[in-house]
């Protein structure tokens, strides 16, 4: 664990993440945009880690789900160990030349990698890639992400998109805080020997799927 990014030694044996979006009652009441606040947990529901999105009031209320962020993911004592980077993109399947793509770092300043959006008219496609911008994973959504009172999952896929081994989930979390707020509940499930740095990525990859899928209130019904 020496060769370990500080701060990720907590993902080592880890094989499933919960992600918990926290319910911010300003935008419940008044529809008004807040920054996104998130905390990180382990299988056993203890938290490892939070995240706080950081950009400004114009994003958040003219270009969302589209807007660019940076998220700073701290553990328990406070420490920064991770931040992902999304630049304004296009969210169409009609602009294949500019598409989403999402850097993470880990520690702060050292790219761990990158989720890259792929072209499909269908489905929700997208590349994990390494610090070398190596491809790495593949994640694949379904056709309707709209899942009427059930999960839905994209499911993490080899490179040659024929095996499965693992998933992104986002929960059904119920009528009333489905259609009141964008809260949202995750799960992350991957091999656990998985290079923590890929895992970190994993994380972002939920950061970036909850944003272009399902920030908006009647999203996941």
């Amino acid at each position: 664990t020496h060769n370990l990014p500080p701060g990720l030694e907590c993902l080592n044996q880890l094989n499933r993440k919960i992600i918990n979006q926290q319910v911010e009652l300003l935008e419940a009441i008044l529809g008004t945009e807040t920054s996104s606040k998130y905390e990180i947990k382990n299988h056993l529901g203890q938290r490892v880690y939070f995240a706080v999105e950081e950009n400004d009031c114009f994003d958040r209320n003219l270009c969302s789900p589209i807007r660019s962020f940076t998220i700073r993911i701290a553990d328990n004592t406070g420490r920064e160990v991770i931040t992902v980077n999304r630049p304004l993109r296009c969210n169409s399947c009609w602009f294949p030349c500019f598409l989403q793509e999402l850097e993470v770092q880990s520690p702060p300043g050292t790219i761990a990698g990158y989720v890259v959006q792929n072209w499909d008219p269908f489905l929700p496609k997208f590349t994990i890639q390494n610090e070398s911008k190596e491809d790495v994973l593949k994640i694949i959504g379904p056709y309707a992400t709209c899942g009427c009172f059930e999960d839905v999952d994209f499911e993490v896929k080899a490179l040659n998109e024929m095996s499965t081994i693992g998933k992104i989930s986002k929960y059904w979390s119920g009528f009333v805080n489905n259609v009141f707020t964008n809260t949202a509940n995750f799960g992350i499930q991957m091999p656990v020997d998985l290079d923590v740095r890929i895992k970190a990525v994993m994380i972002g990859a939920c950061f970036l799927i909850d944003l272009m899928f399902f920030e908006n209130s009647l999203d996941g019904l």
